[in-house]
């Protein structure tokens, strides 16, 4: 299989006659996205990149979530339109699963969450939510960070995001304590069974996904980006939530067993349904995921201005967060620390691209020492789901302050 990189890259399907352009921005700086994934080639054991998964990847960046579509199609007919359906009806239906009055997308998109998936086991579940419960702060760290802002060093969701406000101004501290909000929700014992609240908060997330798509799809640069929300950066995230977390609290110093790996990666398997990833990009091998997030990264495109510009607004909004004691002390120490940990994670490139200050990595050594008396110690170890929750408390009450923790108004 031929690939070429001009201004469209192009590949050829089955039928030699046929071919069809990927999205400019498909392996648009592959020479760089191999620098930036020295060490992850090496965890992942990568020795030959694999040309077919890089055709899949390009081809889903031109797809979407056709499920939630449906559902985004109906929430934006005009009131009183049959078969549109409103926020309320949304919430009412994915709390108690009552679809006999629904509108026909949403009873069809309910039933579809509800018909969990035959390889699903919720044991490994509830084991892998009580691993990333005892992450404690080093998810919250890990999943800001490396997973996010390192997110923002390539082209495309980045750009959907700066235009959208979603992470820049004063919007910037209440998206990322929606995004907390979500993903401290998903460790609540049972939360993921059909109706339960993460079940319930994974699916307005999902219709979130598929509203942006509809709503920026006339006006995105579906030729340079492909589409808004697609399938493969879809993918690509639920890697920096999954198997990019368990390599970053490793590298803060959390111990980790294989079996302990497995459940975690089981759970976000499942969550990954839940969002609509396609089934051909889920897996509960980490190895195989950080393969998978290997190839998703050559894929990517260069740095565009929104990097700088979302990853400077989340250094800036540390200072905003609700502390309790002393908050101009606080505000300023949590962005040094944050700067610390950035630059051990991400390297002076990385922080010279994104146009933050390189800071010597004290952030990285303390959490190394605490994380040895936490997870190395019989009183540390006894105490682990402990400190999770009152991660969790504080994570919400200083990015919420007063206001009620929840997600976006999907139907705006």
């Amino acid at each position: 299989m031929a690939v070429t990189h001009q201004d469209t890259v192009t590949h050829q399907d089955t039928d030699p006659n046929t071919v069809r352009p990927y999205p400019s921005r498909f392996r648009a700086a592959e020479e760089r996205s191999r620098r930036l994934g020295r060490v992850l080639r090496v965890v992942a054991g990568v020795k030959h990149v694999d040309e077919e998964l890089m055709a899949r990847i390009g081809r889903a960046l031109d797809e979407v979530d056709e499920v939630g579509a449906a559902v985004a199609t109906a929430m934006r007919l005009p009131a009183g339109t049959p078969g549109r359906v409103s926020r309320r009806q949304l919430d009412a239906v994915l709390a108690d699963g009552s679809v006999s009055d629904a509108p026909a997308a949403l009873a069809d998109f309910v039933r579809h969450l509800e018909d969990t998936p035959h390889w699903v086991d919720w044991q490994q579940i509830a084991r892998g939510q009580q691993v990333y419960l005892r992450f404690g702060q080093n998810v919250a760290d890990v999943l800001l960070q490396l997973s996010l802002i390192g997110g923002y060093r390539f082209g495309g969701p980045s750009d959907l995001l700066a235009a959208t406000g979603g992470l820049t101004g004063d919007s910037a501290l209440r998206r990322l304590a929606e995004t907390q909000h979500w993903t401290m929700s998903l460790t609540t014992p049972g939360g993921l069974q059909p109706h339960g609240e993460a079940w319930r908060l994974t699916a307005q997330v999902r219709v979130i996904h598929a509203m942006i798509n509809k709503t920026y799809t006339h006006r995105w640069d579906t030729r340079t980006w492909g589409m808004p929300i697609n399938q493969a950066d879809l993918a690509a995230t639920l890697g920096l939530f999954d198997a990019t977390v368990l390599l970053g609290v490793r590298v803060l110093g959390v111990p980790l067993t294989r079996q302990e790996s497995r459940d975690v990666m089981h759970m976000w398997k499942y969550i990954g349904w839940l969002l609509g990833v396609p089934e051909d990009f889920l897996v509960d091998d980490e190895r195989q995921r950080h393969a998978l997030n290997y190839h998703l990264l050559l894929a990517q495109g260069d740095i565009t201005e929104a990097g700088p510009k979302l990853s400077q607004a989340i250094v800036q909004a540390q200072r905003r967060r609700h502390y309790r004691r002393r908050p101009a002390v606080r505000g300023r120490y949590e962005q040094e620390r944050l700067l610390s940990m950035l630059s051990a994670f991400l390297g002076r490139q990385s922080m010279r691209e994104l146009g933050l200050p390189w800071r010597p990595p004290w952030g990285h050594a303390y959490v190394i020492v605490a994380n040895t008396w936490r997870y190395r110690t019989p009183w540390g170890r006894r105490r682990l789901r402990d400190w999770g929750l009152r991660v969790q408390e504080r994570t919400r009450r200083e990015y919420f302050g007063s206001s009620r923790p929840d997600i976006v108004d999907v139907s705006t």
